[in-house]
């Protein structure tokens, strides 16, 4: 089997994890890119230790290491106010080892293999990040999602994080509404709405009007991780695990730079 067809199946989803890391599509896909010239030029290797899509992002974080890490050694006084920026005041370690096991699903043990590092120091570094993280946050949230349960279920984890429902929409039209009614300082979005309208197109009016981050939700993400056109930086993929929402959120909203903190 040739290298692509055994990395290709996991492409997606990493190229999902290093917008994540760097807060931006094209340094994102940028770094994927050099990863898989590396390794087709046969500078890096994957380690048969590990099956295919924990070699694939070992492979990234020894590229990561090398040259976007460099970014990381800056004290926060160096460090402006951009969001990208903003994110390197978060020890980098915590902030992979949080982003490998609440995003993109690996176990701990997995990211330590990915992180060369051991299992009960990923655990620390995980639990600093979400402290880090946490401390930063609190902001109104719209909900636009069709599906009664889902909803009750994004809402209930948006609550734990601290931050605020102002509304749930099931349809373009409600969204628009909600939005008229009390901006919002996150939207996460369902792509397939009650009336059959479009939570892409939901979001296309709101973002007319109003600097908001956005996370999509979907059960077909590779449908939207193409590489053709600009993509959401956040996804989220059903059926979803709860920590993969709480990852998201605390990325979204840490990278956005007008991001809105709660209403007093």
């Amino acid at each position: 089997m040739s290298l692509l067809a055994r990395l290709g199946p996991h492409l997606p989803y990493m190229r999902r994890y290093a917008r994540a890391l760097t807060g931006s599509q094209t340094a994102g896909d940028n770094y994927v890119r050099l990863s898989l010239e590396a390794l087709a030029q046969g500078e890096r290797a994957l380690d048969n230790r590990y099956s295919p899509r924990v070699g694939l992002y070992h492979v990234f974080h020894a590229i990561w290491g090398t040259s976007g890490a460099r970014l990381e050694d800056r004290t926060p006084d160096e460090v402006g106010s951009d969001p990208s920026q903003r994110l390197m005041r978060i020890a980098p370690r915590s902030r992979q080892a949080f982003l490998l096991t609440a995003l993109e699903g690996f176990t701990p043990s997995e990211a330590a293999q990915i992180l060369d590092t051991d299992f009960a120091d990923t655990e620390r570094l995980i639990a600093e990040a979400q402290r880090e993280i946490d401390e930063e946050l609190a902001t109104d949230v719209l909900i636009i999602e069709d599906e009664p349960v889902i909803a009750a279920d994004i809402e209930a984890l948006v609550k734990e994080l601290g931050h605020t429902v102002v509304d749930i929409a099931t349809t373009r039209d409600e969204a628009i509404q909600a939005v008229a009614r009390r901006a919002p300082g996150l939207v996460l979005a369902d792509i397939q709405l009650a009336d059959g309208s479009s939570g892409i197109d939901a979001v296309k009016d709101i973002l007319g009007h109003y600097d908001v981050p956005v996370i999509f939700i979907t059960a077909f993400p590779e449908r939207l991780l193409t590489g053709e056109r600009p993509e959401p930086t956040f996804l989220i993929t059903k059926p979803f695990q709860p920590e993969t929402v709480k990852a998201a959120i605390g990325q979204a909203l840490f990278f956005h730079p007008g991001r809105s903190r709660k209403a007093a």
